[in-house]
């Protein structure tokens, strides 16, 4: 076991962090986000903008992100969508889940930070959970589905710096096997909750495009289909957008 002193990572030090110019407050163990992701956020809101058709009935997307974290993802798509939307009477709305109490309380506090606590719901919830899905019916058929997931490699989780292994939530990092344990239960899962012709969209590795299309086709019942994918910016295959067809 290497002795060398780890490094706390600068966004814990500093207490908060930014994040396509929201500043967010930052407390370990909770996964710290990363520039690909707000890659991924662009992508969403691009095609939000796109279909106004499918979000003008309710004024704007229900959408449903697993694994919230701080609320990176959550808060950045509801201070965007009421501008792309153009509408005001009625907003956009975000139901958050994550397993962990602390990042349950850290992203109600980053909504509370940037008022956006009246437009989004905070629940604990594990996606691996058999019937804990129920819970979440209430709230209605989901627009979006969104989700940056843990999808490292298990094998791959000793290579990473001493510093993100030391002082990050495993959990939120750890996918399994083949990096896809928790993406599978997303996809699982998704049919319950989406609307006809509704999307997720994931942040993956680099390898899981072709797994996640394989898998899909060993579960037509489910009525998903990987209809795109789109590299970040060092040009890997990072983000997948996968869409409800059929009943």
């Amino acid at each position: 076991m290497s002795s060398e002193p780890k490094q706390v990572p600068v966004q814990y030090i500093l207490g908060e962090w930014d994040f396509r110019g929201l500043s967010l407050k930052m407390l370990p163990p909770v996964f710290i986000p990363r520039p690909e992701t707000e890659e991924l956020v662009e992508w969403v809101l691009e095609e939000v903008a796109q279909r106004p058709n499918v979000v003008e009935a309710q004024g704007g997307p229900l959408i449903l992100e697993v694994g919230c974290g701080s609320g990176a993802i959550s808060l950045s798509l509801l201070s965007q969508l009421p501008q792309i939307l153009a509408r005001e009477e009625k907003a956009s709305q975000v139901i958050a889940v994550d397993k962990e109490e602390a990042a349950i309380n850290l992203t109600y506090e980053n909504a509370q930070r940037l008022r956006l606590q009246d437009r989004i719901q905070i629940i604990p919830f594990d996606v691996t959970s058999v019937g804990s899905w129920t819970h979440l019916l209430p709230w209605g058929p989901m627009d979006l589905i969104v989700s940056n997931p843990p999808y490292i490699f298990h094998h791959d989780m000793e290579q990473l710096a001493p510093e993100i292994r030391s002082y990050e939530d495993p959990v939120a990092l750890d996918g399994g096997e083949e990096g896809m344990d928790i993406i599978t239960h997303i996809l699982t899962l998704a049919p319950q909750f989406l609307k006809d012709s509704g999307s997720i969209f994931l942040e993956v590795e680099p390898r899981h495009p072709e797994l996640v299309s394989n898998w899909l086709q060993s579960h037509p019942d489910l009525c998903l289909n990987l209809v795109a994918v789109r590299r970040d910016f060092c040009g890997r295959p990072r983000f997948l957008h996968v869409q409800r067809s059929g009943p």
